[in-house]
C-alpha cells in the first residue's frame, strides 16, 4: 500500500512482529526502572530553589560558613490551664538526657522558659546537612515521644523543620498513595464502560502504568542534572496515566470501529495509526513543548516539573504508536472478551448516530453566532474573579494542620512569638572594611529593637565569620508569614533598616531572605515577571505545531484562542474558590486568601497539553469528514459525535483522577486537583460541544485556510484518502 509514513510503518511493523514489539517494550520499561534505581533520584537543596533576594542571602551566609543549622526543639506545653513549671522542668530533663549523646544531635542547650509561662523549651542543634534533618529525625522523635510516655501531666513533643518536613512527606506518602491507588479502579471501570470488555479496558491502563513506571525510572537519571524539589514524581503519574489512558483509548477506540466496518486486524491497526496515530503524534508534540516553554521560568522548580512531564509525554506517545499496534495483533478477538453484560450492547453501535450528541450539537449548528457568543461570554463571566488572582509560594503556616508536627508547632509560635517567622540579614564586605561592620550591625540591631515590626525578646541573633567579612543577623518578627504585617517587616528591612545601617559600609553586599515571607515575595516576583514569556512562548510552540500539523493558520489560531478561554475560566475558578471561605467545607481546606504560586502556570501548561488530546482528535475527525466529501456543517456534527464518545471517556478519566488530588490534604495538590478537573471539565464539554462547532460553522471552509482543503467547496468535494479509500467510508 502507497502513502504510509514513519507513524503507519511501525504499526504495521509492531502488527506483524508483536512478540518483538512487546519483548522490547518490556525491556525498555525495566531498564529505565533498572537505570533509575541505580542513580536514584536526586533532591533539590535550598541553594537550588534559592531566588532573588532571600536567595542571595543564602548565598552570602554559606560563603561566610553561617548556613543555617538544623535545629529541633523539645517543647513542653500544659494539656489545660497553666503549666506546672517542676513537672515541666522535670520532663524537659529526662527529655534532653535522652537526646544526649545521640546519633546526629551536637548540642543541647538551656531550658527556655516561654514569657508568659505557658511552655518550656529546649533548643537541640543537630549536626549534618540541614536539607536532610527530615530523614534523620526520627529516631530522636521516637525518643521524646517515649519520655512524654512517662510524664503523662504534660505534653511533651519535639518540633522543627526536619520534623516538620518529616511529617508532611508521611502525609503526603499516605495520601498519594492512597489516590494512586484508588485512581486505577476508577480508570478501570470507566474503561469497562467505554469497551464493555475486560481486556480491551485493560489494554489503556497497562499501557499507562507501563508508561508511569518508565518515566520514574528515567526521572532518576535526569534528576542528576536538574534535581527535583518534590512533586516531579507526582506530576509523572498523574501526567502519565492521563495521557497514557487517553492514547491509547483513541488508538484502540477507532482500531475496534474500523473492525466493526469490516477491516480485518492489521488492516485496521494500520488506520487507526494513520489516524488517531497522526493525532496522538500532534497531541503529544503540543504537550512536550508546551511544557518545555517552563524553562522560561527561571527556577529549578519549573525545570523539573517540565522535564519529568516531557520524559513521561514521549514515552506514553512511543507507547501508543509502537507497542499498542502489537497488542492490539496479538490480542485480535481476545480483545472483546470477557464481554460485561449490558455495557457490551451499549457500546455495540458504532454505524448508529448518537442521538444526545446531536441534539446537544443542533444549537451550535443552527444558531452559530448566538450560541458563540453565549458560551463565550459564560466563559468570560468565570474568568473575571482571575482579575484578583493573588498568588502565594507555600509556606510552613500553610501546611496541613493534620500533621502533629503542625499543631505542636502552633503551639511553639504561640507560646514564644519569635518563633513565628525570622528575617536573616547577610552581609559581606571587603577585607579592609571588616572593622566597620560590627557599629554597623549595632545599628540595624537597635533599629529593629526600636520598632513594633520585629520581636524584641530575644534580641536578634548575629554571626560572624572568623574573618570577620560576614555577618548574618537573624531578626525575629512577631507576625504569621501570611499577614501584611510580615510582608511590611520585610519591606522595612529591605528598603530601610539594612541600606541606612549595613548598606553604608563602603562595598558592602547584603540582602534580606531567610524568612518565608521574604522566600513567598521573591517567588511571586519571579512568577509575575516570568509569566508573559511562559505563556507567549507555549502558545506561540502551540500555534507552530498546530499549524504544520494541520498546514491551516486559521484552525492553529483556533485552538490557540480555546486553550486561552478555558485557562482564564479555570483561574477565576480558583480565585473564587481558594481565595475565599465558602468552599471550605466541601473540600475541606482552610483559606489563605491566595493561590499558589506556580499553579497558574503549570496549570496552564499542562491544560494547553491534555486539551489537545481531544481538540487533535475532534479535528483530526471533522477535517476527515470534510475531505471525504461531506459539507462543513455535516462534517463538524459527524466528526463530533463519532468522537463525543472517546472524549467524554477520556475527561472523565482526567476529572476522576484529578479530583482524588483535590480530596488531598496538601493545599498544593487540592488547588491542582480542583484547578485541574474545572479546567478539563470545561474544556471537554463548553468548548468542545458549543464553542468549536459554532466557530468552525461560522468559518466554514476557511478553517482549514490556507490548506487546500479550505479552496474546497461543497459542490466539488475531495478526494478521500489512499488510505480510507480501500473500504466502505467510516464517516
Amino acid at each position: 500500500m502507497g502513502g504510509r509514513n514513519l507513524i503507519t510503518r511501525a504499526a504495521r511493523w509492531s502488527a506483524v512482529h508483536p512478540w518483538w514489539a512487546m519483548t522490547l517494550w518490556v525491556v525498555f520499561v525495566l531498564g529505565a526502572l533498572v537505570v533509575g534505581g541505580m542513580t536514584g533520584t536526586r533532591s533539590a537543596t535550598v541553594s537550588d530553589l534559592a531566588i532573588g533576594q532571600s536567595g542571595r542571602a543564602a548565598e552570602i551566609a554559606k560563603d561566610g560558613g553561617l548556613e543555617n543549622r538544623a535545629v529541633e526543639n523539645i517543647l513542653v506545653t500544659p494539656y489545660e490551664g497553666r503549666l506546672d513549671q517542676d513537672r515541666a522542668r522535670a520532663a524537659a530533663d529526662d527529655a534532653a538526657g535522652a537526646l544526649k549523646g545521640a546519633k546526629g544531635v551536637t548540642a543541647i542547650g538551656k531550658p527556655v522558659p516561654a514569657p508568659d509561662g505557658s511552655a518550656l523549651l529546649v533548643p537541640v542543634t543537630l549536626g549534618g546537612d540541614p536539607e536532610t534533618a527530615s530523614e534523620r529525625v526520627q529516631p530522636l522523635l521516637d525518643k521524646v515521644e517515649k519520655v512524654g510516655e512517662k510524664h503523662t501531666q504534660v505534653r511533651v513533643e519535639l518540633v522543627g523543620a526536619g520534623s516538620i518536613k518529616a511529617g508532611l512527606d508521611d502525609m503526603l506518602s499516605e495520601d498519594l498513595g492512597r489516590a494512586t491507588g484508588l485512581s486505577l479502579p476508577v480508570t478501570l471501570i470507566v474503561m469497562v464502560f467505554v469497551f464493555g470488555a475486560i481486556v480491551a479496558a485493560s489494554v489503556p491502563v497497562i499501557l499507562g502504568i507501563s508508561s508511569v513506571l518508565a518515566g520514574l525510572g528515567l526521572w532518576g537519571v535526569a534528576s542528576q542534572l536538574v534535581a527535583d524539589p518534590g512533586p516531579v514524581t507526582h506530576i509523572i503519574v498523574l501526567m502519565g496515566m492521563a495521557i497514557g489512558v487517553d492514547y491509547s483509548l483513541f488508538y484502540l477506540k477507532r482500531q475496534r470501529e474500523e473492525r466493526a466496518l469490516g477491516a480485518d486486524n492489521i488492516d485496521a491497526i494500520e488506520i487507526a495509526s494513520a489516524t488517531s496515530g497522526h493525532s496522538v503524534m500532534v497531541s503529544g508534540l503540543v504537550v512536550m513543548v508546551s511544557m518545555g516553554a517552563l524553562y522560561l521560568a527561571g527556577h529549578i522548580a519549573f525545570e523539573s516539573m517540565a522535564t519529568g512531564a516531557v520524559l513521561v509525554v514521549a514515552i506514553a506517545m512511543l507507547a501508543s504508536l509502537t507497542v499498542l499496534p502489537a497488542m492490539l495483533s496479538k490480542f485480535g478477538r481476545y480483545l472483546d472478551r470477557p464481554r460485561v453484560p449490558l455495557v457490551w450492547r451499549l457500546t455495540q453501535r458504532a454505524g448508529t448516530k448518537p442521538r444526545l450528541w446531536s441534539a446537544m450539537l443542533k444549537p451550535s449548528l443552527r444558531h452559530p453566532v448566538i450560541s458563540l457568543v453565549l458560551s463565550v461570554g459564560a466563559l468570560l463571566a468565570l474568568a473575571v474573579p482571575a482579575m484578583d488572582l493573588k498568588l502565594k509560594a507555600t509556606g510552613v503556616d500553610d501546611l496541613p494542620h493534620s500533621i502533629p508536627a503542625m499543631q505542636a508547632n502552633e503551639r511553639l509560635t504561640e507560646s514564644f512569638p519569635s518563633q513565628a517567622d525570622t528575617h536573616t540579614v547577610a552581609v559581606r564586605v571587603p577585607d579592609d572594611q571588616a572593622g566597620r561592620l560590627p557599629d554597623a550591625v549595632t545599628a540595624l540591631v537597635e533599629r529593629t529593637q526600636r520598632s513594633g515590626l520585629f520581636v524584641h525578646t530575644p534580641a536578634p541573633e548575629v554571626r560572624t565569620s572568623k574573618d570577620g567579612t560576614v555577618v548574618t543577623i537573624a531578626v525575629g518578627t512577631r507576625f504569621d508569614s501570611n499577614s501584611e504585617k510580615a510582608r511590611e517587616s520585610l519591606t522595612a528591612l529591605r528598603e530601610d533598616i539594612a541600606p541606612g545601617t549595613v548598606g553604608r559600609v563602603r562595598g558592602a553586599e547584603f540582602a534580606v531572605g531567610g524568612s518565608d515571607v521574604a522566600y513567598d515575595v521573591d517567588y511571586r516576583a519571579n512568577v509575575v515577571d516570568k509569566m508573559p514569556w511562559v505563556l507567549g512562548v507555549a502558545l506561540l510552540l502551540t500555534f507552530l505545531v498546530m499549524a504544520i500539523a494541520f498546514r491551516s493558520i486559521m484552525l492553529a489560531m483556533i485552538t490557540v484562542v480555546l486553550n486561552v478561554l478555558s485557562a482564564v475560566a479555570s483561574f477565576g475558578l480558583l480565585a473564587l474558590i481558594f481565595q475565599r471561605t465558602w468552599a471550605e467545607g466541601f473540600l475541606d481546606f482552610e483559606s489563605t486568601g491566595r493561590v499558589v504560586a506556580w499553579l497558574p502556570l503549570m496549570l496552564f501548561v499542562i491544560l494547553l497539553g491534555l486539551s489537545m488530546d481531544y481538540h487533535v482528535f475532534v479535528v483530526s475527525r471533522i477535517r476527515e469528514a470534510a475531505r471525504g466529501g461531506l459539507p462543513i456543517r455535516e462534517a463538524v456534527e459527524q466528526g463530533i459525535t463519532r468522537t463525543a464518545g472517546v472524549v467524554t471517556s477520556a475527561a472523565v478519566v482526567m476529572v476522576s483522577v484529578f479530583a482524588l488530588l483535590a480530596s488531598l490534604s496538601f493545599i498544593e495538590m487540592k488547588q491542582m486537583g480542583v484547578g485541574m478537573a474545572c479546567a478539563v471539565l470545561l474544556d471537554a464539554t463548553l468548548i468542545r460541544i458549543v464553542v468549536l462547532p459554532s466557530v468552525v460553522t461560522l468559518l466554514g471552509w476557511k478553517t482549514w485556510w490556507p490548506s487546500r482543503l479550505a479552496h474546497q467547496n461543497e459542490a466539488r468535494p475531495p478526494r478521500i484518502p489512499a488510505l480510507l479509500a480501500r473500504r466502505a467510508p467510516i464517516l
